[in-house]
């Protein structure tokens, strides 16, 4: 199914010429995945301390497109110049999905929403991205089918975060799109295990 991670390489592409440069002054692949990390802990923390004004969700679409460019730099400066290792690759894998986790969960204290469903949700996402890494073990590419990947998440959390910010009330309903992402998250875990399969197969 497609994937909004399908126009990674058009981005990546834009951020080439930064990440060059970023490389020339010696900054490295994993100090930038974890600046990416950092951020949003950060992020989540101002979303906890703040839950009462919802304006401050303002800030997660800007935080979440600043994260994105990160982890495609970080992939560019481990692949193009020479920094892959595998302190890097447990790194890309655990501060992906903490991260993540500190951008959604402040999402469950929002008025008349259930905690829970935004619990699972995250546990979810963290078991998606946990079976596109599993299939590496299998003999399997790393998978990142859809449809609803990581950046799939990011844009409808990103959307939702502006909407709040912009004074839309929150509510009950959001319970319901929180329930649309789960069971579209759980449709992308079993892609991801099937599509390794087929693919261990072939």
């Amino acid at each position: 199914m497609p994937s909004i991670y399908d126009i990674k390489p058009a981005f990546q592409n834009l951020l080439r010429p930064l990440t060059r440069k970023l490389a020339s002054t010696g900054v490295t692949a994993n100090q930038v995945t974890v600046s990416a990390l950092l951020l949003s802990l950060l992020t989540g923390f101002v979303l906890v301390l703040c839950r009462q004004q919802t304006g401050v969700y303002l800030i997660v679409p800007l935080v979440m497109f600043i994260r994105m460019a990160l982890n495609a730099i970080d992939g560019m400066l481990a692949r193009e110049h020479a920094m892959k290792s595998p302190l890097g690759a447990i790194l890309n894998e655990l501060c992906d999905v903490i991260s993540d986790a500190a951008l959604y969960l402040p999402f469950a204290l929002l008025p008349d929403i259930s905690l829970w469903i935004v619990v699972v949700l995250v546990i979810a996402a963290i078991i998606s991205e946990m079976t596109g890494v599993v299939a590496v073990q299998i003999g399997a590419s790393r998978r990142y089918d859809g449809p609803m990947g990581k950046s799939d998440r990011a844009f409808v959390f990103g959307a939702l975060a502006l909407a709040l910010g912009l004074g839309m009330p929150p509510g009950s309903w959001l319970n319901e799109l929180f329930g649309v992402v789960l069971l579209l998250t759980v449709a992308t875990i079993y892609n991801r295990a099937l599509r390794a399969l087929d693919e261990v197969k072939s």
